[in-house]
């Protein structure tokens, strides 16, 4: 029998329809291999409203099998069809549950379903220690055990580590080719993930955009405020900012900005013998 959710797990009905549609499905498609079902992202964190995607988590006994795959594929392709928004804006991926419980186990890859899309992939997009911290520390359970119960404890040094890995690397392939943000939607993406990222460095939690946006507000220099505020405020319709060109002064100082936080997010690294 299919599991209801426990609650309603965010206050948009339709999104909850949504997830119920999906908990269903998984349960009826993977049986004795499903574990549970989680939300991690921003409606873990906090902060989330309508402009938000919905982030999920699915732990199951084993990798997914050839036999169950295509079934996957068939329920996702039907859920975005479904006549909610939020249908689109799913994305999750499968855990086996040895790989779950292990934040050390980062290179392997997972199915994996992106935002705005409907097809399942090979990605390592989730499976990193932030995502799992967030899922043991703050994950909203829709069906399963306590995600602490198949998450060890994630040090808050493994985690900074990660973020200050990505930081770098991201940083430097953005200011080496401009061009790959120069776009309305990854321009602001951009600001507001350097935000959270160097404000979960140096508190040692992971956040959400709006929590990271105004921390820096409080703690960078005001001469930045604008540039984060116009990055909130550029949140709206992804799907069509994602196809503009980013304003050219805001993409300036965007890259003034990603220079500065790299500086000041390896300083502080230093300081906790990080890097």
């Amino acid at each position: 029998m299919d599991s209801m959710l426990p609650r309603p797990p965010t206050p948009y009905p339709e999104l909850n329809a949504v997830l119920q549609e999906v908990l269903g499905s998984l349960q009826r498609i993977l049986l004795d291999e499903f574990i549970g079902m989680y939300l991690q992202g921003s409606f873990a964190v906090g902060d989330f409203d309508i402009h938000s995607d919905c982030d999920f988590v699915v732990a199951v006994q084993h990798e997914l099998s050839d036999p169950q795959l295509p079934s996957l594929r068939v329920m996702h392709e039907r859920v975005f069809d479904l006549d909610y928004e939020w249908a689109r804006h799913l994305e999750g991926s499968y855990f086996p549950k040895s790989l779950l419980r292990d934040h050390s186990q980062v290179e392997a890859e997972l199915w994996y379903l992106d935002n705005g899309t409907r097809v399942l992939v090979m990605s390592r997009h989730d499976n990193t220690a932030v995502v799992r911290w967030i899922l043991r520390e703050r994950g909203v359970v829709l069906a399963g055990p306590p995600p602490s119960s198949l998450i060890d404890p994630v040090p808050s040094e493994v985690f900074r580590r990660e973020i200050l890995q990505v930081f770098s690397n991201w940083g430097e392939q953005i200011l080496a080719d401009p061009q790959q943000i120069n776009n309305r939607f990854y321009q602001t993406f951009a600001v507001l993930s350097y935000c959270r990222m160097l404000h979960d460095l140096h508190t040692g939690a992971i956040g959400s955009k709006r929590s990271g946006a105004e921390w820096a507000k409080g703690r960078l220099d005001p001469a930045w405020n604008d540039l984060i505020d116009r990055a909130w405020a550029g949140r709206p319709n992804p799907a069509t900012s994602s196809r503009e060109p980013a304003d050219p002064a805001d993409l300036a100082r965007t890259l003034e900005f990603i220079k500065m936080v790299l500086r000041l997010a390896r300083e502080h690294a230093a300081t906790l013998q990080l890097a």
